[in-house]
């Protein structure tokens, strides 16, 4: 039997556990030209929660008593595909909340274990990562003169963007949720700065932190700390816009800040999807690797076991109580 994670009911506002339902279908079975992933690892993402509502999005919306979406990592059983045998080990970015699943390949790819843990290989070294590579140097172009500023620094995307920005010779400030979550963001990841948007005066810490204001804004969250951003924005600066964790859930729509500085400021704002830079995926991942092996580029991990915690932990990483990628360890591994 496969046991799945389906969407049991759409969510108003944050997902409750009675939005999902554990149910157990038939094992699936390779068709031609297709493959079996036995998953290891489920990597939970945010963007999970936009398809669980019925507006019109860049994904179709899930349907009710589908299975969540969801990245795995995992080996390969039975295959029917020329270029995945079986005992591989995979990565795959559609496998969906579940503990097998079948691919054709075309959102999948192979990995190496002596390069980096399956699990790093969801973080880091995976989507979150190249989400974090793609945005930041693709689209929001960083030079070494640049303060940037990344919103959810302690988070999977959040804190490859600040590592590879101070790898391009960037001031980063990080932006995060405790004082707990700054001190990794500066400690451990070795960002210049980092400010807690929990704290009363925020506004005011930001500002100290970005004294000379900023050029490059990496945009994961959205909402109240998007505005903050906004005002300390300097002439021709940048805003990548990677997520709007903070929106995903909102029952109205968000203000937002005002676009006069827009104009003002000669300001480039750019959403980006990874999947429209596919073209991108090999030199991604080969620099990520190599930065992985060298130290400059370092991850965590916070696991939870079994796939019936998944919807706990989706709901926990959706109100920041995550540091670094959530995944889940399911019994397959």
């Amino acid at each position: 039997m496969n046991r799945q994670i389906v969407l049991a009911s759409r969510p108003e506002g944050l997902p409750a556990l009675d939005n999902f339902a554990l149910v157990s279908g038939d094992m699936p079975v390779p068709g031609p030209g297709q493959f079996l992933l036995a998953h290891h690892y489920l990597g939970l993402a945010p963007a999970a929660r936009i398809r669980m509502g019925a507006a019109r999005s860049y994904a179709p919306p899930l349907p009710i008593g589908g299975v969540i979406y969801g990245q795995a990592v995992g080996r390969v059983g039975a295959s029917r595909h020329p270029q995945f045998q079986e005992g591989d080990l995979v990565v795959s970015t559609d496998a969906g909340w579940q503990e097998y699943s079948v691919s054709d390949g075309a959102r999948a790819s192979r990995i190496d274990a002596a390069i980096a843990p399956e699990r790093v290989w969801l973080g880091a070294l995976g989507v979150s990562g190249l989400t974090a590579y793609v945005g930041l140097l693709d689209v929001g172009g960083p030079r070494a003169t640049d303060t940037v500023v990344v919103s959810a620094a302690a988070g999977a995307v959040g804190s490859a963007v600040g590592q590879i920005a101070r790898i391009k010779g960037c001031r980063v400030v990080g932006i995060a949720g405790g004082s707990a979550k700054c001190r990794y963001v500066t400690q451990e990841l070795g960002l210049d700065a980092s400010v807690d948007y929990h704290a009363a005066d925020f506004a005011r810490q930001l500002a100290d932190a970005c004294h000379a204001g900023i050029d490059l804004y990496f945009d994961n969250v959205g909402g109240a700390v998007r505005d903050t951003v906004w005002p300390l924005m300097n002439d021709f600066g940048r805003v990548v816009v990677c997520g709007q964790i903070s929106e995903y859930g909102a029952t109205a729509p968000a203000a937002g800040p005002g676009w006069f500085s827009l104009l003002t400021k000669r300001l480039s704002v750019r959403g980006f999807l990874l999947r429209d830079h596919e073209e991108r995926h090999a030199a991604a991942v080969a620099d990520m690797s190599r930065w992985y092996r060298e130290g400059r580029i370092k991850g965590r991990e916070q696991i939870v076991e079994g796939l019936e915690q998944a919807p706990a932990a989706f709901i926990r990483m959706l109100q920041g109580g995550n540091l670094g990628k959530t995944l889940v360890r399911l019994t397959t591994s």
